[in-house]
Order: structure tokens, then sequence, then C-alpha cells
């Protein structure tokens, strides 16, 4: 299945298919305001819940068509029979992928909706039933060896425009792999749970544990705290203890939600690791590698580096410290953004946003302006935040290859400095799926994580370069300052994320070996020891161990060990940022190939074919170089 997340449609009700100019000679249109939409319109999904319970009621039977079609013919794999099964497998692919599409998005809007869990739930059951009544194939495929491939090959040639596919899929797999049909079921049904304890967790954490109730600020106005007016108030309220009550409010209640979500991720690191054995690795970080292309080697050059390096932040921290007029930074002092000392602090419309955005494509193809336009002014991006009526924290963005439309992105917008970044982000992840999605197969529309995350992090280099050259000094100055804070996070945070992820899964193993669970104190103290070997000794944190890693929703995914990936692809980006800027030209024709190919190649290869890049120490060590040279920029512009 081509399921992918990373963070509706026009009046017509359908979704675009319309192709992308290529042009020199193309005009850079500007965006029309009145036409931006701010609300999704998934009814070119499904035009009604009805209509979605009939699809799936036809999904079922279409998975059972597949089995009884196909299994005879696997006893004696012909070349064509695989043809017809591989195309009889993409068009199911297709149409589960635009329900699980329909249900997930929905419910993300409101995770309480009865409806939208029960149509999620059984989309998901349906997905486990498809896998185990087609287990013959995967075992078939997998047991294969190249003389068998030779064969099927030569005797149907059109066989050979999936071979990436296959040896993605299949071929590499050869030593993880299921040894039966049973064991393809069995491991079916371990992802299934899986799944379900990932809609259990997001709910979790969208309904209690990012809501830690109300404090009192010093006007005495009561304020309730929850994952958005968190976010708002530690960013823009210059008045410190407000600041320090809302930090505190938090900072406890996720110890006390830290018992319940122990419970939930012991139980996730369990069958994460059962799973992972069932195809002979040690563990599901070994798996999550084998997956990626990566080794264990280039995470811990990485890793090594980013704490070797930590301190070129301090200069940063230094600079924080002194625009803020503290002699110590807190917690609490390190989102807050950097406009407007002493005046109520700056706000960026949506409209805004959207408009510094486009001109920050100036430089880039002129499809990047196209798919851009199409998404803003098409429903496709779901913006402003309704915590009061359901909706999850955070952000996405879900490509939508199955009908080669724009992708949906979900946003909770509240117009702070990070909101637009995060929209660039999130538009970055919809340029790449719609590139890919009109130009390669479909079961091509897909990649390793810290490849996707690419253009995300790109779309960020670009929005802050315009920023910085185009508007005036106080702007600039907070927009750079708040961007080398996310390199901070992203070349500390988000590594460490992935390293309390594989102690913790070992913590759990421990305990299940001594038949017990772990509790909230001991993954607690687990993060915060991780987190004094990543973070600044300039700021001063709590002395009591932090519960942070309770509301992270990257933890909490089947796709394990997610967030060190930021890091990979940051710094990526960097090297990449810099082929832009010293060839403009160049870069965008090799750019544009490289979104554009999805998976039809290794990313590994990829990467060194258009960019000549590879993923080593030096790529870090590099990386932390532009976080020097930033922070330079930084200081000379708010001196010069």
């Amino acid at each position: 299945m081509v399921f992918t997340v990373f963070s509706g449609c026009g009046t017509s009700g359908k979704a675009e298919k319309s192709s992308i100019s290529t042009g020199e000679s193309h005009m850079f249109k500007e965006l029309n305001l009145d036409e931006v939409t701010t609300e999704w319109n998934n009814s070119y999904l499904f035009s009604s819940r009805e209509d979605a319970l009939e699809k799936l009621g036809a999904l079922k039977k279409s998975s059972e068509q597949i089995n009884e079609t196909y299994r005879p013919e696997f006893e004696n794999l012909s070349g064509t029979a695989l043809l017809r099964y591989l195309e009889a497998e993409k068009e199911f692919s297709r149409s589960i992928d635009i329900l699980y599409t329909y249900a997930y998005t929905q419910l993300t809007k409101n995770v309480n909706d009865k409806f939208f869990i029960s149509l999620l739930s059984d989309t998901q059951d349906l997905i486990t039933e498809y896998k185990k009544v087609n287990a013959f194939a995967t075992v078939k495929l997998t047991s294969l060896n190249k003389g068998d491939w030779d064969r099927l090959f030569s005797e149907e040639p059109k066989l050979e425009v999936y071979r990436a596919y296959l040896e993605a899929t299949y071929m590499r797999f050869a030593e993880h792999r299921p040894a039966d049909e049973a064991q393809a079921v069995y491991l079916a049904e371990l992802e299934n749970q899986r799944m379900k304890l990932e809609t259990d967790a997001l709910s979790k954490i969208t309904n209690k544990v990012t809501m830690a109730g109300s404090i009192t600020l010093e006007n005495g106005e009561e304020f309730l705290v929850n994952s958005q007016s968190y976010n708002i108030l530690l960013s823009t309220d210059q008045n410190r203890e407000n600041r320090k009550r809302c930090y505190d409010q938090r900072f406890y209640h996720l110890i006390n939600e830290s018992d319940s979500m122990a419970s939930l991720y012991s139980e996730k690191a369990r069958l994460d690791d059962l799973a992972a054995g069932q195809l002979n690795y040690p563990d599901s970080y070994e798996s999550s590698l084998y997956n990626l292309y990566l080794t264990k080697n280039q995470v811990e050059d990485m890793n090594t580096v980013f704490k070797e390096r930590k301190a070129v932040f301090e200069a940063y921290n230094e600079f924080r410290k002194k625009k803020l007029g503290f002699e110590t930074l807190r917690p609490y002092d390190l989102m807050l953004q950097l406009t407007g000392q002493g005046q109520p602090a700056k706000s960026y419309t949506y409209i805004d946003a959207v408009q510094e955005i486009q001109k920050s494509y100036a430089g880039m193809d002129p499809r990047f302006n196209e798919i851009f336009l199409k998404t803003v002014t098409g429903n496709f991006i779901d913006v402003y935040p309704a915590p009061e009526n359901g909706k999850q924290p955070g952000g996405y963005c879900y490509g939508l290859f199955a009908l080669k439309a724009p992708a949906l992105i979900f946003m909770n917008y509240n117009g702070i400095i990070s909101d637009q970044k995060t929209l660039t982000h999130e538009l970055g992840h919809g340029i790449n799926f719609y590139l890919m999605g009109n130009s390669v197969d479909y079961l091509y529309c897909t990649g390793q994580i810290y490849e996707m995350e690419v253009p995300s992090t790109f779309n960020e280099e670009l929005f802050v370069d315009y920023v910085v050259e185009n508007l005036d000094k106080e702007t600039a100055v907070a927009v750079l300052a708040q961007h080398i804070g996310e390199y901070q996070n992203y070349f500390t945070r988000q590594p460490m994320i992935t390293e309390f992820e594989y102690k913790a899964h070992q913590l759990c193993a421990e305990k299940s070996n001594e038949n017990g669970i772990v509790n909230g104190a001991e993954l607690n103290a687990l993060w915060t020891a991780l987190s004094k070997e990543y973070r600044s000794d300039s700021v001063e944190y709590y002395a009591e161990d932090s519960a942070e890693w309770t509301y992270i929703n990257h933890i909490y995914l089947t796709n394990n060990y997610y967030t060190f990936n930021y890091a990979i692809s940051k710094a990526i980006t960097l090297a990449l940022f810099k082929q832009y800027r010293e060839g403009p030209e160049t870069f965008n024709k090799n750019y544009i190939s490289y979104l554009s190919a999805g998976s039809t190649m290794p990313p590994e290869e990829k990467l060194k074919k258009y960019f000549g890049i590879e993923i080593n120490r030096q790529l870090f060590e590099d990386a932390m170089y532009v976080v020097e040279l930033r922070i330079q920029e930084l200081n000379k512009l708010e001196n010069g």
C-alpha cells in the first residue's frame, strides 16, 4: 500500500489531474487573494459517509477475488501472471489508499468522531485481511532466487517497469521474510495491533496528554492550557511569569500522564520487537534502519557529531539571552519570538504567510509556483485550530497519488513565526508529492523518510533567505533567530528522540523479561538523562525528570525511529542549498528530477546521481559549519 503522510477540491468536486508546464518563458503568476481557501473539501474522495461504507464493502470482495484468482497461478508462477497480479494489486492499493485517506484525515479533524473512528479501524482491519489472504504472494516473491527472477523478467518484458519496485519490496528482503503463510498472517495481525495502538495513542494525546488544565495569568485571566494555547503563549507572551506558569502547568501534568502513556508505549515496544524478530532482525531499530537503507554507523556518526558540536549553539543562546535581557535562559524562554520587545508580539495572518511563501519560490523552477497555486486555492489545506472540536494538534501532509491531485495539508495556524515555517514545510512535501504523482507509476510514489523530508526543509531555507533579504530588520532578525532555534531542534532534539525510543524499547524488553512493565518515572528518567547529553549547558532546566516524551506523536507511530530522519534530511538540505546558491539553473533541473523520481531508485543512489552527496560524517560536520555561518549572519544583521 502507498500511504504517505508527512504531517478539498474546488467547486467541480473532482480532483485536478492537469499537467504542469515546463517552459522557461513561464510567467510567475501571482496569487489572487480572493481565491485562497482555508478548509478541506473532501467531497472528491467520497461525497458521503454512505459512499465510503459502500466502497469498504466492495474492497472486501475485491481482496477475496485477488486471492481466488492468483493463488493458483502462483503455484507455477510465470512472468505474465506476475504482471497481472501487480496490476490488480496496484488497483486495489489505489482504492484503499483513497478510503484510508478519507478516514484518517477526517478523524484528525475530530478525533472523537465515532463514525471515522470506526471507519479507520475497519479500513485498518481490511488492510490486515488483505495481507493475510494474499500472504501467498509475499512468501513466494521473497523466496525466489536470482535465476527465478531472471526467468520471470525474460518471460514478460513488461515486468521491467516494475523491476525497481520488486527489488525494493521483495528481492532485497530474502533474508528478512516470512517463512510461510502462517507466519505472514501472524505478522499482519501484529501490524493491525500496532496500527490500533497508534490510533489510540494519538487520541489520548489530543484528549488528555496535551489538555493540561487551567492557570491564572498575572492579569487575573483564567487560561486553558492545551497544545495550541501552550505554543502561542510561550511564543508570544512577554510576561515571563505567565510563561513560567504555563510551562509549569504542562510540565507537571505530563508527569501525571506518564504512567498511562508508559503502559501504552510498553505494549507498542513489545509488538514492535516481536514483529522485527519474526523477520530475523535483532530488534525494531535494526529493522527500521534496513528499511531506510541506512546503517548503524551512519546514525552513530551523526549522533556523535551533533553531541560533540552542540557548543556551536552557545553563541545563539547568548544572542537570545542578550536580546531578552536575561541573566539566565530557562526552558520557557526558548520559544519566545524575538519581535516587539516591550510591545504585543507581532502576529502574521495566513494571507501574509502564503504571500511571502510564494515570493520565496521566485528563484525556483516555475512548477513550484504552479503547484503552490493549486494547493492554496483548491481546498487542499485545513488551516485553523479547533481543539475544542477535537481537532488533532500538529500538522502533516498527506499525498493523493492515487488521484494525481495536490496533497492534503493539515495545520493549526495561529499566526506565529513557526506557523509560517510549518506551512512552507508542508507545502514542500506537497510539491514533492504532486511531482511524483504526475511523473512516475503509482507504485513508485513513495520514498524513505529522510529523503521525503528534504523538500520540506529546503522550503524552510528558501523562506528564511527571502525574509532576511527582503523584509524589515526586526522581522528578519526574528525569523532568522527562530530558524537557528529550529537547527538546534533538528540537530539535537530529533536525534535524541530516536535514541530515547531505542533505549526505551530496550528498557521495556528488560522489564518484560522480569514479568513487569515500564512505568512513567523510569521513562521520564531515561528522557532526562539523554537530554542532558544533547541540550545546551547555558539553559537552566528543571531538576525534576521531564515527561516531554509523552506527547510526541512520532514515537507512537508504526513507522518506528522516525525523528532522526529530520536531522539527516536537514543536513542534506543544507548541502543542497549551497548548490542552489552556487548554480540555480543547474540545481533546479536536478532538483525537479530528484523530486519527481520517487522510489524508482534507492535513496543513496538518487542523492549521488543528482547531487553527488553521500550520507557520512562529513555531511554532518558541514551542516554544523552552516549553522555557525547562520549565527554569524544573525549577529551581523542585529548589529548592522
